[in-house]
């Protein structure tokens, strides 16, 4: 039976990941399982997989989840530390990285440092990460979860990179993709929450509204498929049935197609190499009719274009992207802001810094915390609190 560790275990990929591992019934020891904060779920599925670890992202968490188990022989952890050990310290064949936001990086260096293969679905890792983890761990096996690198790494398996003209990464354009653009500061949260194709968290979610997760996919893909940001691509494809596209140098176009189930991804990283059956759904391109496609529009979601000019700078300025982000979509969701003033944000915490290239993991972190600073004093700044 093959060990796993699964980080994240309460989001939407954790538990689609759970999923995908019953239907493997007895393929699977769940060896730990990690959230950060909601331990009304984590209890449930403790109690269900009966994992040997756990770790609470927020430690004012440990004793209440410790008090709740008491009656199982689990060991608790919590933070950093604890993340950083389930991810490095275990025997384990897979470790599955779905920790939202910057806090998946430590976990993602320890994974690789331990040498175990890691799935992952934390972009965040690579976009702030990239340059250390290229400089130091180009050896280790990264599977990417994300279903947009999920195909790319499909598409260019046996491939080598000289034979890539460029990575057309597809994007559904959230719900307001044939939204007026003068109307996008009246948006509620609500409305940016409804996702027309996938079923998200909520922060991913707000990044899918404002074409930042397209954006930091554009970064990830950098630095897994080792490309140019020229040679790689976005399209906005609303249907969300091609996950993404290879075009090759002699003109030839590969896609990757399924319904939009991110279950899908998940079952490739953990049966990888082999492709094994599913019950799930099938795409019928009969029923299906017609795939649309057009250009982004780069004034109405300005985070795209941020997120190139992030990436092209590199050092640490996809650290400022990442870090004032998620200060600005949290402040979007705790309805302190409005919608068009997280790229507003983004980019007067990019305008403030001096970047570093070559940056250590220190540096990373020390700018990671300085993009939050930053961002929540001009946040005050302008709104008052």
């Amino acid at each position: 039976m093959k060990k796993i560790i699964l980080l994240g275990s309460t989001g939407s990929i954790g538990t689609q990941t759970l999923d995908v591992i019953d239907s493997f019934a007895g393929e699977w020891e769940v060896l730990a399982l990690s959230a950060n904060s909601n331990i009304d779920l984590l209890e449930k599925q403790a109690r269900k997989y009966r994992p040997l670890y756990l770790a609470i992202g927020n430690n004012k968490l440990k004793e209440e989840l410790e008090y709740r188990l008491d009656d199982l022989d689990i060991k608790v952890l919590s933070g950093d530390e604890g993340l950083e050990f389930l991810a490095g310290e275990l025997e384990a064949d897979l470790v599955i990285n779905s920790i939202v936001g910057a806090a998946g990086l430590k976990p993602t260096i320890a994974a690789l440092k331990a040498g175990i293969k890691l799935g992952l679905a934390n972009k965040e890792s690579l976009v702030i990460g990239g340059e250390i983890i290229e400089r130091h761990f180009s050896d280790r096996v990264i599977l990417p979860i994300d279903s947009e690198h999920n195909a790319v790494f499909q598409l260019l398996d046996g491939k080598e990179a000289a034979e890539v003209e460029n990575i057309i990464l597809t994007a559904s354009g959230g719900p307001f993709r044939n939204y007026p653009l003068d109307k996008l500061d009246k948006v509620t949260v609500e409305e940016a929450l409804k996702h027309p194709n996938w079923d998200m968290g909520g922060k991913i979610t707000i990044d899918s509204a404002t074409m930042m997760n397209k954006g930091l996919e554009v970064i990830e893909a950098r630095w897994l498929f080792k490309q140019s940001y020229d040679k790689i691509k976005v399209i906005i494809h609303p249907e969300s049935i091609i996950h993404s596209m290879v075009e090759f140098v002699d003109g030839s176009i590969l896609a990757e197609m399924s319904l939009p189930d991110m279950r899908l991804p998940i079952q490739y990283v953990l049966t990888y190499p082999e492709r094994r059956p599913s019950k799930r759904e099938r795409l019928d391109l009969a029923s299906l009719g017609q795939l649309n496609f057009q250009e982004p529009d780069y004034e109405k979601f300005p985070a795209l274009r941020l997120a190139y000019e992030a990436g092209r700078a590199g050092g640490t300025m996809p650290v400022v992207l990442n870090g004032a982000n998620e200060i600005a979509v949290a402040a979007f969701l705790e309805r302190k802001i409005p919608f068009t003033m997280i790229p507003e944000l983004i980019e007067k915490a990019m305008e403030r810094h001096d970047n570093i290239s070559r940056p250590s993991l220190e540096d990373i972190y020390l700018v990671d915390e300085w993009s939050r600073k930053i961002t929540r004093e001009v946040m005050e700044s302008v709104i008052g609190y």
